[in-house]
Formats: C-alpha cells, sequence, structure tokens
C-alpha cells in the first residue's frame, strides 16, 4: 500500500498556521513512509471562498518550503484538486445514496428548522433533524421535484445505539447516534457539503489516512458511515489536537497572530516557523528543540504524538527563530536573507510611488520606510489618549477595527478606508478625529505614508496586529466591557444595514 495523506482548506481566510501545522504532520508521515502528500481546496461554500484566498494559502504553504505531490497548481493523476471542479463526482455519489435509501429529500424551509430546534432545546433536548421528510411517499417526494420545490439532500442516521470510530491516536471513541445530525450532503444550490465531497474525494483520491484536528472527532460518525454506504474501506483516522494561546483557549486571531503570512511579513524563517510546529504535540527522540524539516520527517513517529493541547507561544517562536539566525545562516546567507526581506523587488515596487513624491535625497527613505520593517510599534497610552478623544472612545475605536479588520477577507487601500470610515460613522465621529489615531497605531510615529496605504503594505495580518496592540497599550477591554461592545458593535450593523436597505 502506498500511503497517501492530504490536506484540503478551505479558501475563505487569512491561511491560518494551524493548516500548516496540520499540512506538515500530513507531509511528514506520507514521506516518512515514502508515500505522497496531496493539497485539495475544498470550495465548496461560494458565497466565502475566493480566488485571492486561494492563492494566499498557495503562496504561504510554498514559503514553509511544505511541497506537494500533487495540486491544483501542480496537477496530478487524481484531479481535478479543487471541489468547485469536481461537481459531477458529488451529484453521481449523491444520486447513489438517494436510490440506496440511504439519503432522502428534505423540503423544509429555514423558518421550519428553527421553529424545530427550537421546540427541542426548550424540551432539553438535542437540537437535530427528526427526520419528517423521511415520512414523505416516493410520490410526494417526485410531486414536490416536479413542482421545482426548492430542497437538500440529507443522509439518514441511525437513531438508536452508539457509532464506534477507531482513531489511531485515541483508541476507540463512542459517540451516541442520538448526537449526530441527519446531515445535509447536498444543499438548495446543488453544491454538496464538506461531509460528502470530503468521503468522495478521500476515496477517489486513494487517501489511505485522514490526519486532521481534533475539532472533526464530532463528524467521524458521520464519515464512517457514508464510508458504509458506499461499501467503501474507511481511511485510518488520526485527530491531532488543537494549538491552543497561551491560555488554553483555541488559537484564534482575536487572540494571537494566526496567519502563516503574518510570520512572512514580520521576517521569521520558515525553517523556525516548520520547526517549532513540529513541536507541537510531538518532539524528536533526543528532545533537541531545533531541527530541520527533513530531520523530522527521518526521526517522525505519529504514534509519539501526545494528545495534550501544544502551546502556541509567540515569545517561544521568536525566540527558536532567534536559535535559527545565529546557529544556522554563515555571513553570505544572512545577508541575502536579510535583504530578500527588507529590500525584495515586490516591497520596493509598492513603496517607491509613496517614496518619490516626498523624498528629495535616498538617506530620507528610511524615515518613511521605517513603519514597514519595524517588528512593535513604539506607541504609549499617552499618545493615544493626546489626540483628542476619550480614552472610553478610543478603546471602542480599536475594537470597532480589530472586528471590521477581521471580517475583511479582500484588502486594498479601497476597502481599509471603507472600514475606517464605517467604524467612525457608527461611533459618531468625525473622519478627521480618527485618522490621527489609525495612522499613530498602524505608524507609531506622525511622519509616514498614508494610514490608507500604510496597512496596504503591511498588509492585513500585520495591520491587525497593531490595532490589537494599540489596544493593549490602552489596557484591554475587561470580559463585561467586551460583551457590551459586542451588543453594540451588531446593533450598528443593523443599523447602518437598515439606513442602506432605506437608501
Amino acid at each position: 500500500m502506498t500511503v497517501r495523506t492530504r490536506i484540503a482548506p478551505s479558501p475563505t481566510g487569512d491561511p491560518h498556521v494551524g493548516t500548516a501545522y496540520i499540512a506538515l504532520f500530513n507531509y511528514a508521515f506520507a514521506k516518512q513512509h515514502g508515500g505522497q502528500f496531496v493539497l485539495r481546496i475544498e470550495d465548496t461554500d461560494q458565497k466565502r471562498s475566493t480566488a485571492e484566498s486561494e492563492q494566499a494559502i498557495l503562496d504561504a504553504l510554498h514559503w514553509t518550503g511544505l511541497e506537494w505531490d500533487e495540486g491544483p497548481d501542480v496537477g496530478g493523476d487524481f484531479g481535478p484538486y479543487r471541489q468547485s471542479e469536481r461537481r459531477k463526482h458529488y451529484e453521481t455519489h449523491c444520486q447513489l445514496l438517494v436510490d440506496a435509501g440511504h439519503a432522502f429529500h428534505c423540503f423544509c424551509s429555514a423558518e421550519e428548522l428553527d421553529t424545530m430546534r427550537a421546540e427541542q432545546m426548550a424540551a432539553k433536548q438535542t437540537p437535530r433533524y427528526d427526520g419528517r421528510c423521511m415520512r414523505l411517499t416516493a410520490d410526494e417526494v417526485s410531486q414536490r421535484l416536479a413542482e421545482g420545490q426548492a430542497h437538500v439532500i440529507r443522509m439518514r442516521i441511525p437513531t438508536e445505539g452508539d457509532c464506534v470510530v477507531h482513531d489511531r491516536l485515541r483508541g476507540n471513541i463512542q459517540i451516541p447516534w442520538s448526537q449526530v445530525d441527519m446531515q445535509v450532503l447536498m444543499k438548495a444550490d446543488g453544491l454538496p457539503t464538506y461531509h460528502l465531497a470530503n468521503v468522495v474525494d478521500d476515496h477517489l483520491m486513494a487517501i489511505t489516512h485522514v490526519i486532521r484536528g481534533e475539532e472533526w472527532i464530532p463528524s467521524a460518525p458521520k464519515h464512517q458511515l457514508l464510508y458504509q454506504y458506499f461499501g467503501w474501506e474507511m481511511p485510518e483516522l488520526c485527530h491531532l489536537p488543537l494549538l491552543r494561546n497561551p491560555d488554553q483557549s483555541k488559537l484564534s486571531k482575536r487572540k494571537n497572530p494566526t496567519s502563516i503570512l503574518y510570520y512572512r511579513d514580520q521576517g521569521f524563517l520558515p525553517e523556525a516557523v516548520l520547526n517549532y510546529l513540529g513541536r507541537m504535540g510531538w518532539s524528536m527522540p533526543d528532545e533537541r528543540e531545533q531541527f530541520s524539516l527533513d530531520e523530522m520527517v527521518s526521526a517522525f513517529d505519529i504514534d509519539r504524538v501526545s494528545l495534550g493541547g501544544p502551546i502556541f507561544d509567540l515569545d517561544k517562536l521568536t525566540w527558536l527563530n532567534g536559535q535559527w539566525l545565529k546557529n544556522t545562516l554563515n555571513d553570505v546567507e544572512y545577508r541575502d536573507r536579510l535583504m530578500a526581506w527588507m529590500c525584495s523587488d515586490s516591497f520596493f515596487d509598492q513603496a517607491l510611488p509613496h517614496l518619490q513624491s516626498r523624498i528629495d535625497v535616498f538617506s530620507e527613505a528610511s524615515q518613511w520606510l521605517n513603519p514597514l520593517w519595524i517588528k512593535d510599534v513604539p506607541i504609549t497610552e499617552e499618545m493615544l489618549t493626546d489626540l483628542g478623544l476619550e480614552t472610553d472612545v478610543l478603546a471602542t475605536l480599536l475594537q470597532y477595527l480589530i472586528w471590521r479588520f477581521e471580517d475583511t477577507s479582500i484588502w486594498t487601500r479601497e476597502v481599509v478606508e471603507t472600514e475606517i470610515r464605517w467604524v467612525a460613522d457608527s461611533l459618531d465621529l468625525k473622519l478627521k478625529d480618527v485618522m490621527p489615531v489609525v495612522f499613530m497605531v498602524f505608524s507609531g510615529t506622525r511622519q509616514a505614508i498614508s494610514a490608507f496605504d500604510l496597512a496596504v503594505l503591511l498588509g492585513p495580518d500585520r495591520t491587525r496586529a497593531r490595532v490589537r496592540a494599540g489596544l493593549n497599550v490602552m489596557g484591554g477591554v475587561s470580559k463585561k466591557g467586551l460583551k457590551r461592545l459586542e451588543k453594540s458593535y451588531q446593533e450598528a450593523i443593523r443599523s447602518i444595514d437598515i439606513e442602506k436597505d432605506a437608501n
């Protein structure tokens, strides 16, 4: 048997370090066994998937040094490698399930489903589909389909007993079928959900081992049942522990920079990032902290992965990156790496237009470029409070900016300006009062290129990190205060949306 593993990210946002972590362990396992590592893009969520996000995923993973044997950019014998291009496979296999009685048409409206779940919750029951459309006769289904009624296709789930799923790291996992919903397999738009596409693609692509995050454990019974329905052998499952913040919470961009591109743009070495991710729940047999990707592959044993939640500590990563800089690179390599980060053609192509209109001699360039090169912006609470806004207004402004920027998938000058204006409007502030704060948080100085252009050059991840740092300088927001701000933020969204509709 040829070992085949895969990583299957969704192109719906920033390329997450968690994706690189899972990709690394899949890569190491496959290569350690002389197998293949596959990249598949799971873009069935057409509303949120973007070409820009897909490219960012490819760029980020290429930067880390992980190379796949098959994928959308390199081809392969099991393509296409984008789910949006594999629709015929899902339609065919979903119909097989319907014909065999393992799936059924569901015509319930969103309102009907909401009412169903509300009644279940009121009765202190687990919210789940109650199977009402399974009771429709074949004639009733045919008539509704002929009338063109909107519908989805759901899988049948047993109502009694337990499902036992075997996991390589955890042994047998027992989950009552009463806790498993009758999963939608095909959406009303004719596109599959993750669950159907995942199983069909893994089988057709001959994936032998599914190594993924532990958040997918509740979905394992559905996947195992689908394999049984199709009569296929299921790949071996291995659920890795989730990366966590130092406070043990799930790693998220609300508490830590989570985009791979943030670490690239901040000047971390890809070798150090992979090295650090390789220590997330696993260690070299000799316990040394610094090791290369090839060394990890050579020594890798997935059965030695610890199930304790690995802590992603930015300070620890920074220290390890320093070890790579100090102990690994010779003078020529150090110079080349530094110059590639500071003075790349792509960087200067973007920065030059802003420099040419501002400087008279080249020695003045550094003062304009410095905000792009520094790791942390040197600002204090006094520097922000001196800009004319009250402390509570400042905190609200920065928190709103964080939320707006976190929900922004496309990053252009126009988008940045639009989001800043939205925040100003939602807080009934004038833009001229908001921009000095934004400028200071972005640049840490009173002299730099425009805040909008600076944000574009910094990129979304570094920009968000600077706004978070500004909020932290202000003392942050308490849990109680955060709940209050979330409520006012949602009210602002509704208010502005209503105003747009009225106009």
